[in-house]
């Protein structure tokens, strides 16, 4: 750094004097933030004192950050000209596919395999013949229904109660733990204590009031956040950081978000750029180049890279640096010692923490009786579970009645209410509030936490990061905690991480992979997928957010008559509010558990020392789903341990056996 504050001195002071300070500090900036040299810097003012005239243009801090300005201002000129004859030349046959395009790809491939031309006509006839509701690949429709069987007609539906294999597991996690025992009598008290990891004041914001300055400087804080934690991490020098974008033959670290050439393309390997913050690239964006590198990307992640832009046309990456995780929950032996007395019953019987994990829809399109509601209310009964987690949405916006607003048939008929002066508060007491008012009568010690989803009714944010909806005029038992979405709860010694936004499903979507030295070939793409959340510290680190359009349509309302010019019901969608995509981030610790539920397959698997579990949605749009059954252990303490006192991590993914059940 001296010298290269000397050398500033040398060319730009006049002789016998030193450059004030703040000038340096820019100066160093511009070469660290463009990739060149003193020399280089030096031949470019001197063109610019020539252009503002010599007599006139003297080198302090406000033309200094002037002739900042003009380089930058050139430098976008001569991207924008080079973006221009790149894609009108060279880029034609790289061009991001679209879906649902005529002529698309997939025609090419039916040329391109060795198929019997019988077969091959076969293939193109039978596609010209299908008819898709919502234009998309296949392989869109596949992730966000979850497997074949949700594509059946109504009239090969099985009603609920008709069901088969009625508890039957389909993925189990740590077999050999036991099962909780079912007491005779429940606890006296709750065997739980709650506390919130996030501050739900925050989420009250209100909605439809986003800025663009503001949303683009959350934006531009995430990448340089997470520039200081590569750079803490990695010990790299601040002069090893450079703009991407600018021309230059030395190897630098770049650090950005991902994001497609085109506003509505599909990411994929031929489309991929780097955004930069106005920090550190002047909010340039930059094509990549990662041959022979191995990559698992989406758009929104934000990445370091290790290259060279030569060529001025695109950064060539050699390395990409990982990013490091932030650490372990850990408690200390005493604090461990309270939970573990709280496990323990009147008989000195220390049972295993009991959780159930269901999440909306809770009913089937074809009626609002929410069987499958009950049914895992009458397990928690029976198992007198310890805590039942609840994840939305509970009145769907996008079940046929709920959204016709033809209630009438399914309410019960010895209800108080008068039909025609119903709300959608009081349906949810009916339906919902009265079941848990049940099994909090029957089961006193249990805790209720329910978690918010997008298409909730009840719920009148409509934006995610998304606030509580009002517990005491549902008519909610006191057993109940209605939280935020997401949430990160302390449970007993366990974080426990919760999003109801379907991240996984938006991450199948948009991710391009590529195997490199540390990967297998013979990929575990949900366990990667929840690897990318854990790594990226957020709940939702996808941007933008996948378009509503794009998405599968809901189920089509008997009689419903899209009007003139209109695409008719659009899914919900993510709807995020970027000015507050803060509250979405992990603070201090990874969660010991973390719930995403989505509508791939159900899954339990530990995931960078944590236990990510999706229980499936507990009703499918015409049968049965899916929940999770935990059964967590108490932590053991060894007897160094002890001696030592320092805190230790709690380890749930060793001591947490749990089952994904069909409901």
């Amino acid at each position: 750094m001296a010298d290269l504050e000397a050398s500033l001195n040398e060319r730009f002071a006049p002789h016998g004097a030193a450059l004030p300070a703040d000038v340096i500090t820019e100066l160093l900036h511009m070469i660290r933030l463009f990739s060149i040299d003193t020399q280089d810097l030096f031949y470019k003012w001197e063109s610019y004192v020539q252009k503002m005239g010599v007599e006139n243009t003297q080198l302090d801090l406000k033309t200094a950050r002037e002739f900042k300005r003009d380089i930058q201002e050139a430098l976008e000129r001569e991207s924008r000209t080079k973006g221009r004859v790149v894609h009108s030349a060279s880029k034609k046959t790289a061009a991001t596919p679209r879906a649902g395009a005529e002529g698309d790809v997939f025609d090419m491939i039916d040329g391109m395999t060795s198929v019997t031309p019988g077969r091959r006509i076969a293939n193109a006839a039978k596609r010209k013949a299908m008819e898709f509701d919502t234009p998309g690949p296949k392989s869109t429709k596949m992730a966000m229904t979850g497997s074949p069987a949700d594509n059946k007609t109504p009239s090969q539906a099985i009603a609920f109660e008709h069901r088969q294999n009625a508890g039957l597991v389909t993925e189990q996690l740590n077999s050999h733990l036991a099962a909780a025992s079912v007491p005779l009598e429940p606890p006296e008290a709750a065997r739980v204590k709650l506390k919130a990891n996030t501050e739900l004041p925050k989420f009250a914001y209100k909605g439809m009031a986003m800025k663009l300055s503001e949303s683009s400087e959350i934006l531009d804080d995430r990448i340089d956040t997470f520039t200081d934690i590569i750079q803490s991490h990695h010990e790299i020098p601040d002069i090893a950081f450079g703009n991407p974008a600018a021309q230059s033959t030395a190897e630098i670290v770049a650090v950005g978000r991902i994001a497609c050439d085109q506003p509505n393309g599909k990411l994929n390997s031929a489309s991929l750029v780097l955004e930069t913050s106005r920090r550190m690239g002047a909010g340039m964006r930059v094509p990549l180049k990662l041959d022979g590198v191995g990559y698992d990307l989406f758009p929104g992640k934000v990445v370091a890279l290790r290259g060279s832009n030569v060529s001025g046309e695109y950064f060539a990456v050699t390395e990409v640096l990982s990013m490091p995780l932030v650490p372990l929950a850990a408690s200390t032996p005493d604090e461990l010692d309270v939970h573990t007395a709280r496990l323990t019953g009147n008989d000195d019987e220390t049972r295993p923490l009991s959780m159930l994990l269901g999440s909306g829809p809770f009913t089937t399109d074809s009626d609002l009786s929410f069987a499958p509601l009950h049914a895992l209310l009458n397990k928690a009964e029976e198992e007198k579970t310890d805590v039942l987690i609840l994840t939305g949405p509970f009145l769907d916006l996008e079940h046929p009645a709920i959204a016709s607003g033809d209630l009438e048939q399914y309410l019960p008929a010895d209800t108080k209410i008068h039909v025609d002066r119903a709300t959608i508060q009081d349906v949810f007491r009916v339906l919902i509030s009265q079941p848990l008012q049940r099994l909090a009568q029957a089961v006193p010690s249990i805790t209720i936490i329910m978690v918010p989803g997008m298409r909730d009714a009840i719920n009148k944010h409509t934006s995610w990061p998304q606030d509580r909806f009002p517990k005491q005029p549902l008519g909610l038992p006191k057993n109940v905690q209605v939280v935020t979405n997401p949430i990160t709860l302390s449970i007993n010694e366990m974080i426990v991480g919760i999003s109801t936004q379907d991240i996984l499903s938006e991450l199948r979507r948009e991710n391009v992979f590529q195997p490199g030295k540390s990967h297998a070939f013979n990929d575990d793409l949900l366990a990667r997928l929840s690897a990318s959340v854990i790594e990226q510290r957020h709940f939702f680190p996808v941007f933008p957010a996948q378009a509503r359009e794009n998405l599968p349509k809901p189920t089509t309302i008997p009689g419903e008559i899209p009007e003139p010019g209109s695409v008719g019901r659009l899914a919900v969608g993510a709807s995020l509010d970027l000015g507050y995509l803060k509250l979405g981030e992990w603070l201090n610790v990874r969660p010991d558990i973390l719930i995403l539920p989505t509508v791939l397959n159900p899954f339990a698997k530990v995931v960078e020392s944590v236990l990510c579990v999706n229980p499936g949605t507990l009703s499918k749009k015409r049968g049965a789903g899916t929940f999770a059954a935990l059964n967590i252990h108490p932590r053991q303490v060894s007897d160094a341990e002890r001696e030592e006192g320092a805190a230790v991590a709690h380890n749930v993914f060793q001591r947490a056996r749990v089952d994904v059940a069909r409901i």
